[in-house]
């Protein structure tokens, strides 16, 4: 019998390799000689339990430092010596790195015997969308909504079995909740087909639900909705999801919100934008002038000379910041300087007066209707 090789080499790492490195190597080498992806691969095999035996002694501090010391000599006199004989004994051994490696749940019992039994599953969450009115979202509200929710049934208290009755252990999985397929040299584990997970079967049906030990009802939950908000943001509110099974906690509700428009302002972020008339006067000689606020009425300066379009900001009269963020954003203001329609004898004088003043040219009062005058009579 050959002298099996160093395990060191076979892994191909070095002798003062740590733990992570020895096992990130031996997962490289598993997956590209794993029984499966090489059937009908004798060497393939062969190389794949090298490499198992070659981790079960290096992964393992007490068989490494005798490993180190020895030799394989000293492996084989203290019995330490893996000597795996088929695929199944290295799956048997390493079920949970396998099940790390390939995404499945392992080999071996994990849950069988005296482990735990099914787990209980937690509530699923639930989604809604909440429409707020602009300012609702800009102060914040507390509404009130009505959501149908999945409960656990009053008559059986989740259970699924008649009063008086309860569910019995599934002779599929044994009450784990799981069964483990195998396939080549694979354990699969996966849901029982039975029980679904639960471990147990209804025998005697709850009546009122039929054995599924849910029911619908509809809540109103009290959502409180902070201020600043705004559309694409959400809330949750913990344990007004769905009933878990019967002894786990509830999933949650998740509030999304969508915000309405607002005929005067708008929204940029935290900042509100509205736009505000000014005369011609006032964007000249410069004025200060009301405006409105989502809080209310405030005090705008218009500097002189302000042109139509500019934008003049009320600091820290945006929007509140939400999620713990301190302060306000700004309103920005664009005044448009508004030009009259119609002129009094009296102000189109004091206009011709000013554009005489700044040598503007300007129609003569009259001029287009006397134009068209000589166009249409020739």
């Amino acid at each position: 019998m050959s002298e099996p090789r160093d395990y060191y080499e076979v892994l191909s790492v070095s002798r003062d390799a740590d733990d992570a490195k020895i096992k990130k190597a031996y997962r490289k080498l598993a997956m590209k000689y794993h029984p499966d992806r090489n059937p009908d691969n004798p060497e393939a095999e062969t190389k794949f339990k090298e490499a198992s035996e070659a981790y079960s002694v290096l992964s393992d501090p007490q068989k490494r430092q005798t490993y180190d010391r020895f030799g394989h000599q000293g492996l084989r006199g203290s019995g330490g010596h893996p000597g795996f004989t088929d695929a199944e004994e290295i799956f048997s051994q390493f079920g949970d790195l396998f099940g790390d490696l390939f995404g499945f749940g392992g080999g071996g019992g994990r849950r069988g015997g005296g482990g735990g039994g099914p787990r209980l599953r937690r509530g699923a969450n639930l989604q809604i969308a909440l429409q707020l009115d602009f300012l609702e979202a800009i102060h914040g509200v507390k509404k009130v909504i009505d959501v149908p929710r999945e409960v656990n049934c009053s008559r059986c208290d989740g259970s699924g079995a008649e009063p008086g009755s309860k569910p019995v252990r599934c002779d599929t999985c044994g009450g784990v909740g799981e069964v483990i397929q195998q396939q080549m040299f694979l354990r699969i584990r996966t849901t029982c087909p039975r029980c679904r997970g639960r471990g147990t079967v209804i025998k005697d049906p709850c009546r009122e639900c039929s054995g599924s030990g849910r029911a619908r009802e509809t809540d109103s939950i009290t959502v409180p909705v902070p201020p600043g908000m705004n559309t694409g943001q959400g809330l949750r509110v913990p344990g007004k999801g769905h009933d878990g099974d019967n002894g786990a906690p509830s999933g949650d509700l998740i509030v999304h919100i969508e915000v309405g428009e607002h005929e005067f302002f708008k929204r940029n972020g935290d900042d509100i934008l509205c736009e505000v008339p000014i005369s011609f006067p006032q964007a000249c000689l410069g004025a200060e002038i009301t405006v409105p606020t989502v809080d209310g009425e405030a005090q705008l300066e218009i500097p002189p000379g302000t042109p139509s379009g500019k934008v003049v900001d009320l600091p820290g009269q945006g929007a509140p910041r939400p999620g713990g963020r301190r302060g306000r954003g700004d309103q920005r203001v664009q005044v448009i300087v508004q030009v009259p329609t119609r002129l009094s004898q009296e102000e189109e004088k004091l206009v011709r007066e000013l554009a005489g003043l700044q040598n503007a040219k300007v129609a003569e009062k009259g001029f287009l209707k006397d134009f068209w005058d000589r166009i249409t009579n020739g």
